[in-house]
């Protein structure tokens, strides 16, 4: 069996409005998601040790990985009964950081495990990805979408262009923030909106998602984050002295993007912040469809 390769991208939410909290404890969202191009490789090849079960190596990460779940769910579901796999990550997306780094790697491990064994469907990838967290089915198709319920819910976001031309300045953060931690900060402060809010929103949204204007670039679990790291404050602050025309937390947090219309600013800024600690990183939108599958060449 062929060693295959694919990309996992991260993601910003490009606005990220939150909800009343549903029957099964998940807000609803109302949220664009962009992938892009600060990207984890993933190669996944049979075991060559003798060992009998998956098996996931992430050089720099502890601990269960959520990839190894997407192998087992995937397993689980379709049961494929190919040889053990052995799934190996490098990491480049931000751990723990708002950016979808797990998520899209679990995403991506759907993707690898139904190219090696032929088996399940577009269809099958976005119900177990479901299964996985809120952010895994946005990222099983790597592009833009409008997703709305708790995440499971998604829409193809036409851009502007086939490939939205802007910047992104990225600035990590040595902390580390659970998501769980920032919703239940969120719900502490009282920032979920009513239904009727939330309904107004999405409308809104889906006037402008191929182009949101300026007025609807928001993360509503901005705040959170902040309350729970204060410093982001001068993050967000960073960003804008940088040059950037927007600037927000990415999704949970801690990770402060900075959006540019001019993509040479941003790479700029990039390059003037590469000596903070941890240092700037440059990055795009990326095409729709990144991240596919391919064998690794011999």
């Amino acid at each position: 069996m062929t060693a295959l390769h694919a990309t996992a991208p991260g993601k910003t939410n490009l606005c990220l409005y939150l909800g009343p909290t549903r029957a099964d404890g998940r807000h609803e969202l109302v949220s664009v998601m962009q992938s892009l191009t600060l990207v984890d490789d993933l190669t996944l090849a049979p075991r060559t040790d003798g060992g009998t079960t998956d098996e996931v190596v992430c050089p720099g990460v502890s601990g269960d990985n959520l990839a190894g779940a997407a192998l087992r769910a995937f397993r689980a579901a379709t049961g494929w009964d190919g040889p053990p796999q052995r799934l190996e990550i490098h990491k480049r997306v931000p751990v723990a950081a708002g950016m979808g780094g797990g998520s899209g790697d679990a995403a991506a491990a759907l993707r690898l495990a139904h190219a090696a064994s032929g088996l399940g469907d577009a269809a099958l990838l976005h119900t177990l990805a479901a299964g996985l967290g809120a952010d895994v089915p946005a990222q099983v198709v790597p592009g833009r979408v409008l997703a709305t319920g708790a995440g499971e819910t998604l829409d193809r976001v036409p851009a502007s262009d086939e490939r939205p031309d802007y910047g992104v300045l990225v600035l990590p953060s040595h902390v580390a923030l659970s998501t769980a931690d920032v919703f239940r900060e969120a719900d502490r402060m009282g920032l979920a909106r009513t239904a009727e809010d939330l309904a107004a929103r999405l409308a809104d949204v889906r006037e402008f998602a191929g182009d949101l204007p300026d007025a609807l670039i928001h993360n509503d679990l901005e705040a959170a984050a902040r309350s729970l790291v204060p410093e982001l404050g001068r993050t967000l602050l960073e960003a804008m002295a940088a040059g950037a025309d927007r600037t927000l937390v990415s999704g949970s947090g801690p990770t402060v993007i900075g959006l540019f219309a001019d993509r040479e600013a941003a790479r700029d800024a990039a390059a003037r912040l590469a000596h903070r600690d941890p240092p700037a990183r440059y990055a795009e939108p990326v095409a729709d469809g990144a991240g596919a599958p391919a064998p690794v060449p011999a």
